[in-house]
């Protein structure tokens, strides 16, 4: 991979997070709240750490990429919370905090002392979150959830899938990651307002109640028609106007296809696409002159299409049907992460771990003056635990010594 300028935008200096979260709803917040500047300390169980560490478990152990990837940038300690003594370093630490974060199982964080109550008595300007998997007063706020829970419940599968088939999970995390940016807005929000007032926030969201925010289209649909969002597999939501699916490609393999899209919004996307395909001679046939004529003979108007295609690979097709109408080849994971300009432009970085060796992986898409923040890798489980309570509390080499000696670290 070339060498890239990633920036450090510093944009959050000096703010600190105390970082309770644990596989992906809560940790892609706080990792981009690390990627702007924060100083996110993770505490995690001395015995394993966060669960996401052994989503794949191996031996000799080493953290699975899902870790990896939601936690880059960050500062990982071990503290024994369960233990009086721990229990005081970490309130010792929400003393320093802007921002606490969490989401854990409903009624963990609480039971082990941490609650909303306590720490904002002892730091009323602290900025308190939660994620959970269903909202406080739902008949479900004890039910425990994960991504596909919230897809399901919260509508997201209802309108994913093909017209005819069974609802469909999308492979997108929108339940975890998608309501971790919801919470991340927020936060940045409160820290905002919290100049003016100094005073904290406590701040809570559902991953349920955050995938109503993603299909609002699907809302606009039903308040028309009176009726619940169909799925539409590869066409917009109301299936009116054709063409606007996914296309067969050459040489034929499980991900060689091309999207095509005409808007209804611009009568001449039609004739553009029969003059990139080459069939200009079809420009004015009433069966295919209006949206109405082409809806009725989408059949013959998609193996129009698909002749074109076919003999192509995905990449042509995205050229040339793209200069004329909007396009897109349906690119896999591997392609994704192996495309040089995606590393030239720092969008997927490369970091070395001490486990994996070089690692490639995503990072914050957003650029500043330029550049995307620089990835920095995830942290060993307590890699951090002497430094950062050194950093927070000033702690020296004793008495950082006396807790790892008690096991309290």
């Amino acid at each position: 991979m070339p060498d890239v300028k990633a920036a450090a935008p510093n944009l959050l200096t000096g703010v600190k997070v105390l970082d309770f979260t644990q596989f992906e709803a809560g940790t892609s917040c706080t990792q981009v709240l690390a990627w702007l500047g924060a100083d996110v300390v993770k505490v995690e169980n001395p015995n394993g750490g966060d669960p996401g560490r052994r989503t794949g478990s191996t031996k000799p152990h080493k953290d699975d990429p899902y870790f990896l990837n939601y936690n880059s940038n960050k500062r990982s300690i071990t503290v024994n919370v369960k233990s009086p003594r721990g229990l005081q370093v970490i309130k010792d630490l929400a003393k320093k905090a802007d921002i606490f974060l969490e989401n854990f199982a409903p009624g963990a964080i609480e039971r082990l002392g941490l609650g909303y109550n306590v720490l904002s008595e002892i730091n009323p300007g602290i900025i308190y979150g939660q994620v959970k998997g269903f909202g406080e007063g739902s008949p479900y706020e004890n039910n425990l959830a994960f991504d596909m829970i919230a897809q399901a419940c919260g509508g997201v599968m209802s309108i994913t899938g093909e017209r005819d088939g069974r609802p469909a999970k999308p492979g997108a995390t929108l339940g975890d990651s998608g309501t971790g940016m919801l919470m991340c807005i927020s936060i940045l929000a409160a820290l905002h307002k919290r100049k003016e007032t100094g005073k904290g926030v406590h701040l809570q969201v559902a991953m349920q109640d955050a995938m109503l925010h993603y299909i609002r289209n699907s809302f606009g649909l039903t308040i028309k028609t009176g009726k619940p969002a169909p799925r539409a597999g590869a066409k917009n939501l109301e299936g009116t106007n054709p063409p606007c699916n996914i296309y067969p490609c050459a040489p034929g393999g499980p991900n060689d296809y091309v999207y095509v899209y005409t808007s209804r919004g611009n009568p001449e996307h039609w004739p553009r696409l029969l003059k990139a395909i080459g069939r200009e001679d079809l420009i004015g046939d009433p069966r295919f002159e209006t949206q109405a004529a082409r809806l009725e003979n989408e059949v013959e108007l998609d193996r129009i299409i698909t002749e074109f295609t076919s003999k192509r690979d995905k990449y042509e097709c995205m050229r040339v049907i793209g200069a004329a109408v909007p396009s897109g080849a349906v690119r896999d994971t591997l392609e994704i992460l192996d495309d040089v300009n995606f590393q030239e432009r720092a969008i997927i970085q490369k970091i070395e771990h001490p486990h994996h060796g070089t690692f490639k992986m995503a990072g914050w898409p957003v650029r500043f003056n330029g550049n995307p923040p620089a990835v920095k890798r995830a942290p060993l489980l307590g890699e951090h635990s002497a430094e950062a309570l050194k950093d927070w509390l000033g702690m020296s080499d004793q008495q950082v010594a006396a807790l790892r000696d008690d096991k309290i670290i």
